[in-house]
Order: structure tokens, then C-alpha cells, then sequence
């Protein structure tokens, strides 16, 4: 995986954590739209929606990436799909953009604080996620070939 480097003096933004539900959420669409932007020349991908309600991206309807709601993420983060030795190594190359939490520890992703990272960082990363969940498609597939 190339590497991704994040911007620099990029804010966490936990400080945001006391806005109200209604302002996260409309926070989080306007931030997700971009990325459903940057994502939509990508074969076979479609947003759909989580049981919650909010927008995820998928290919062939497996998971892609979409907005990290859990209470463990920061708010303006996105969750990708990747392999774990990749997430290893973007947490080591740059903490400020790419992080976990325990509940997504067991999860084969990595969060990402979209103010950390470029348009063309993230593209590079939905690319790379886009990569991994058709590999995920193929291997299930095999399976059952």
C-alpha cells in the first residue's frame, strides 16, 4: 500500500462531543457526501443505509466504508475497510489521521479524522478500501465455487 500521509497540525475534534444529536448528524452527512463524492467512480458501489439510518458505501452490498457512529469514534470520521497489516502501519505513519478504538479494534478497518487528511489521501483510501472488499467478495466466492 502506498503510504498516506496526513496533514499536518490537523485538529482532533473531540471538543465537539457536547453538540446535540441533530447537529452531529448533519455534520456527518455534509462530511459523508464528499466521500460518497470521491468514491462514486468506483465499479459497483452504491450508498445504502445502516440500520441506524446512516450512509455507508458498498460494493456488490458488502461493506466499503461509511460514517464511524459509535460513541468510541471521534465526530468527522469516516471507517474504511482494510487489511489489518495496512491499518498497523497507518496508525504507526500517522496517529493524527488514523486511529481505532477498542469496539473497532476486532474489525478488519481503520478510522479516519477527515480534517487530517487531503481529498487526495482519502480518494487513495477508498480506493485501497474499494481493493480490499472485492477481495473480500472473491474469497467468499471461491468458497462456495
Amino acid at each position: 500500500m502506498a503510504k498516506l500521509h496526513a496533514r499536518s497540525n490537523s485538529p482532533r475534534s473531540k471538543g465537539n462531543r457536547n453538540l446535540s444529536r441533530r447537529q452531529v448528524n448533519a455534520s456527518w452527512l455534509d462530511s459523508f457526501h464528499f466521500v460518497e463524492e470521491l468514491a462514486s467512480n468506483l465499479p459497483d458501489v452504491t450508498v445504502a443505509r445502516k440500520y441506524d439510518g446512516s450512509p455507508v458505501l458498498k460494493v456488490n452490498g458488502v461493506f466499503m466504508a461509511g460514517i464511524a457512529t459509535h460513541p468510541s469514534a471521534e465526530l468527522n470520521t469516516v471507517v474504511l475497510r482494510i487489511e489489518l497489516e495496512d491499518r498497523a502501519g497507518l496508525l504507526e505513519e500517522a496517529p493524527e489521521a488514523y486511529y481505532t478504538t477498542n469496539y473497532y479494534q476486532r474489525f478488519p478497518v481503520v478510522l479516519v479524522r477527515l480534517s487530517a487528511v487531503t481529498p487526495e489521501i482519502l480518494r487513495q483510501l477508498l480506493i485501497e478500501a474499494w481493493r480490499t472488499t472485492v477481495r473480500k467478495i472473491q474469497r467468499h466466492k471461491s468458497k462456495f465455487d
